[in-house]
């Protein structure tokens, strides 16, 4: 966990910190973390999930998306519409079947477009962080695409931040647009339930 007064850095010092510590990672430490991630998302059960497709040095891989798949999951995947609307859905069929999308590094599903409240069927939200702290405040990358979809996700849906071990942090910057986050989900701890 990162010392006391990291709290006091801004949105941008925090990003910086940690992209630069996830591009600094070992790709045998990547793939064990991502191992790991496979591992833990196998324990959680909900018939359908609204996940992601880890690119870059994010944490995991499609094996994490699959695992959902083989426990008997539903599972929708953002599709960008544009870097200023909420994020639409479609079914993951597998990974035959992804397409690049519009945007640089990701992919996403080729088939049928589910509207931005198709995330409002998922009783599971995964959500890409580069950090999450224990009242649930999650950093994203800064786009916003999940601040402005998580608004149409169930009221009882657990949403987690997939985070590193050590990107569960004390405090980090907060907006009050934040859609804070129920828990995260970590390669170590597996599911950590926030407020902690």
């Amino acid at each position: 966990m990162h010392a006391p007064d990291n709290e006091h850095l801004s949105k941008t010092e925090w990003r910086d910190r940690l992209t630069r510590a996830r591009a600094g990672q070992a790709a045998e430490s990547h793939a064990q973390e991502a191992s790991a991630l496979v591992s833990a998302v196998s324990k959680v059960t909900a018939s359908t999930v609204c996940a992601y497709l880890p690119f870059g040095t994010e944490p995991g891989t499609t094996a994490f998306v699959d695992a959902l798949v083989v426990g008997g999951a539903r599972v929708l995947l953002p599709v960008i519409r544009s870097r200023t609307d909420p994020l639409d859905w479609a079914e993951y069929t597998g990974e035959a079947d992804l397409v690049p999308s519009r945007f640089r590094g990701i992919r996403e599903p080729g088939g049928k477009r589910l509207g931005t409240d198709a995330v409002g069927a998922a009783e599971l939200v995964l959500v890409p962080a580069l950090a999450v702290d224990r009242r649930g405040v999650r950093l994203g990358r800064g786009a916003g695409h999940y601040d402005r979809s998580l608004v149409f996700a169930a009221p009882g849906a657990a949403l987690l931040a997939v985070v590193r071990d050590e990107e569960l942090v004390e405090r980090l910057p907060g907006e009050p647009h934040d859609v804070r986050m129920t828990g995260a989900l970590t390669p170590g701890r597996g599911v950590v339930e926030l407020p902690v």
